[in-house]
């Protein structure tokens, strides 16, 4: 394919037509006429050898090549648009743009609260939204990371991609304040024999992985797509669950669960910030980097996690 030889213009029509599955509309949406829009749709045909779009009653349906490309020009899209959003320089405190963050709500509540605080203070233009990782993160990380501005994931899960180190975590279980069959100390036994609430996605696969090769099998009660939500599901019962020191310490007060130590030598957690090499040069994401940095380096060295309770 010779880029050079396409216009990339076609690219918001091509977008446009397929959500709006109108030409009219799609027309409007993009600040072109109905007969500007129709000549897009016909060059869009002729270079697909596809209709795209086919009339079935009185509306349009997408063709199956049409579905299959109604994401991949979204995708497309947002590189383009990133790609010509960058910049040679960047001021914090003038700027105004918005990035965005692939986060777990763990990696929410321990850094990008901080990082929000920070960049409040230092870039009052700045806007930052957070979202949750989705389920294809492992299979297809090249194409989320090129859509967004970086991705708050440890060690483990991706690779392969330029990253940031931030702070350092630890795995630790939560068990109920009563908990009738747990003193201070947890058995390997016991983590065989209780009954779990687990984190129901893949970004604590180390720490799962390492549970398999010691010969645990977690019998998982209650499985839930949020780490916030453990200490509740734990609170009054005789489950456990694994999770991070640094979100234990913090929920810890907001349910009646305590931290118990692992009965064996956990796997560290190495939080990072990943992202798409598209966005290494680039000044405004270098900023976003460098300060990402700086607030986990103040995370470490305030030594913040307070000892087990």
């Amino acid at each position: 394919m010779n880029l050079s030889r396409l216009d990339l213009n076609l690219v918001v029509a091509l977008r446009a037509l397929l959500e709006e599955r109108n030409v009219t509309r799609a027309g409007q949406r993009v600040g072109l006429s109905q007969p500007a829009m129709s000549a897009a749709l016909a060059r869009l045909r002729r270079h697909f050898d596809d209709d795209l779009l086919a009339r079935v009653g009185g509306h349009y349906e997408l063709t199956a090549l049409g579905q299959v490309l109604l994401d991949r020009t979204a995708t497309a899209y947002d590189v383009l648009e990133r790609l010509f959003a960058s910049q040679a320089d960047f001021d914090p405190v003038s700027e105004s743009r918005e990035f965005k963050l692939i986060a777990s709500d763990y990696a929410v509540a321990v850094f990008g609260t901080e990082l929000a605080r920070v960049v409040h203070e230092e870039a009052p233009g700045i806007r930052l939204r957070f979202t949750q990782p989705p389920t294809t993160i492992v299979d297809d990380t090249a194409t989320l990371l090129s859509t967004t501005d970086g991705l708050l994931m440890p060690h483990g899960v991706v690779s392969d991609f330029p990253a940031t180190d931030l702070y350092q975590d630890r795995w630790v279980f939560l068990v109920a304040h009563d908990h009738p069959r747990v003193d201070d100390r947890l058995t390997r036994q016991d983590l065989a024999r209780l009954p779990w609430v687990t984190y129901q996605r893949t970004y604590d696969a180390p720490a799962v992985r390492q549970l398999g090769m010691l010969g645990v099998e977690p019998r998982v009660e209650v499985s839930v797509d949020s780490f916030q939500l453990l200490p509740l599901l734990v609170a009054g019962t005789r489950r456990i669950a694994l999770i991070q020191a640094r979100l234990a310490h913090l929920m810890a007060p907001l349910a009646a669960v305590r931290v118990v130590e692992p009965p064996y030598e956990a796997v560290p957690l190495q939080e990072a910030m990943w992202w798409h090499p598209v966005h290494t040069h680039d000044a405004a994401h270098i900023w976003l980097r460098e300060t990402a940095a700086r607030v986990g380096r103040r995370m470490t060295d305030a030594h913040d996690e307070p000892a087990p309770s």
